[in-house]
């Protein structure tokens, strides 16, 4: 295994625009189960990685509804497994600053002060990074190039997506 700096931070950011409003026909929407912003993102991020890790529980793929690891649709899954500390296939993140994040990179919200429970991604960083310029697109509150200061939220954390593990 090689660790490649190679996200494509454009592919997953145009993926997220394409389809910020609509629904990928390849992938079920679960909307209607808790909802669609963590499996949203994770698509965006696929789209920029291009890799997937098929290890049962804690691997991040997507087969079809029913075969799914839990990080590729659940907001703590997701942050657990870009975060790794062991080495293994797929995409690598670290959390950072509000000012470090780049387009691709994701942000998590917490709207009771809890547990986080949003996952959007974003598209745009203006400057200066403030909540106003960091721009985002997600699915169950369906939105593109919406501003971070926009959402009522409680608690947030940032993840800046470093690179692929690579076979």
């Amino acid at each position: 295994m090689r660790f490649v700096q190679d996200y494509d931070r454009t592919a997953a950011v145009l993926y997220a625009h394409e389809w910020a409003y609509g629904r990928n026909p390849r992938f079920y929407d679960y909307e209607n189960l808790g909802g669609d912003c963590t499996n949203f993102t994770s698509q965006c991020i696929f789209a920029g990685c291009g890799v997937m890790n098929f290890t049962p529980t804690f691997g991040w793929y997507y087969i079809d509804s029913d075969q799914k690891a839990p990080s590729w649709t659940g907001v703590p899954y997701l942050w657990n497994f870009l975060v790794r500390k062991g080495v293994s296939i797929g995409p690598v993140g670290q959390p950072c600053a509000l000012e470090d994040l780049r387009p691709g990179d994701l942000i998590q919200l917490s709207f009771k002060g809890e547990e986080f429970q949003h996952t959007p991604i974003v598209v745009s960083v203006g400057t200066p990074v403030t909540p106003e310029t960091v721009r985002l697109a997600a699915h169950s509150y369906d939105a593109d190039n919406r501003p971070l200061s926009t959402y009522e939220y409680r608690k947030s954390r940032f993840l800046h997506i470093t690179g692929t593990m690579r076979p």
